[in-house]
């Protein structure tokens, strides 16, 4: 096979351009100006809650925070405007400046204890949801200043959204994080095998605390993201994260037991995703369909995953 067959993207980038044709050609409005819009908005967003795991799955761990840092994130974006009036810019800094402190709590507390990631980030997500529901009463905060919901739902050029601007600058800082940086190298490491990274001089604990305050500072700009997409605080943002924020990344062929993640692969899988959800709605079939279709494309992911492991060890094997 071409070598280009038997990269992670390939596969997602063909079901992603087998299910356009598809969907376009059943339905021509998929390809509409107004629907691309849509679509990109929901990449754009999306794609930062994938990352924010991805980058967690590639030190085999997970996050089940980023829901709850997403939100505390996005209600601390808009209140800060709302009650104390300050400026979009220095409130985002400052929602960003909270994501990743959350995230460097819960790599410190990983690393420090030497409990799992699984059992640290679950309390962890408890204690930044209340946080969240004290600060809010579980009311919204809607004094959302008119600059930034323009931000979130206006276009730059053509079709496409003012958001996918920051949204291409975080892929370009992963992908050259991933595959340019010593950082990147060394999480990579750790999830590959710790114990080896270490007797190579990897400082394990810091790498994991590394990790985790980017899974934090991505998951806070999603919830700045969708506060200017949505034009609301909603205290309820964040709670439907979890599943999506596995599935991207595993479709893109995250092995979860870490060592192996592709920034572009995930990207491919954030848009599969959002072709199926956005599907769903243009023929009006129930949308609360899309989390057994995600349910089923992580299981679909993780068995093609583990076929092609079994191939390449037992190739191994005769050899």
């Amino acid at each position: 096979m071409p070598r280009f067959m038997q990269t992670d993207w390939f596969g997602p980038l063909a079901i992603a351009v087998v299910a356009i044709a598809l969907i376009g050609s059943f339905n021509p409005s998929f390809l509409s100006p107004l629907n691309i819009q849509v679509l990109l908005l929901a990449i754009t967003v999306n794609m930062l809650i994938a990352f924010s795991q991805m980058i967690i799955i590639a030190i085999g761990q997970m996050n089940l925070a980023v829901g709850a840092i997403g939100g505390l994130a996005a209600i601390s974006f808009a209140g800060m405007m709302q009650v104390w009036g300050l400026p979009a810019p220095l409130a985002a800094l400052l929602a960003a400046g909270i994501g990743l402190l959350a995230g460097i709590v819960n790599g410190a507390f990983i690393a420090g204890t030497g409990i799992s990631a699984f059992v640290i980030t679950l309390a962890t997500l408890s204690v930044f949801k209340g946080i969240n529901l004290a600060i809010t009463k579980a009311q919204p905060f809607y004094g959302v200043p008119q600059s930034v919901k323009d931000f979130g739902n206006t276009t730059v050029l053509g079709p496409l959204p003012w958001l996918v601007i920051p949204a291409a600058i975080v892929f370009a800082a992963m992908w050259y994080l991933l595959n340019r940086l010593p950082l990147g190298r060394f999480i990579l490491a750790v999830g590959g095998n710790a114990h080896s990274a270490e007797l190579s001089g990897i400082s394990v604990s810091r790498t994991v605390i590394s990790a985790h305050a980017i899974s934090g500072l991505l998951a806070a700009l999603a919830g700045i993201a969708l506060v200017a997409r949505l034009e609301i605080g909603q205290p309820t943002i964040g709670d439907d994260w979890l599943i999506l924020s596995f599935a991207a990344p595993v479709i893109g062929g995250a092995v979860l037991a870490g060592g192996h993640v592709s920034s572009f692969a995930t990207l491919l899988g954030v848009i599969i995703v959002a072709i199926i959800t956005q599907a769903l709605v243009l023929f009006h079939i129930d949308p609360f369909l899309v989390q057994v279709v995600l349910g089923a494309l992580i299981l679909w992911a993780v068995g093609m995953n583990r076929w092609r492991e079994i191939r390449v060890n037992s190739g191994l094997k005769r050899i």
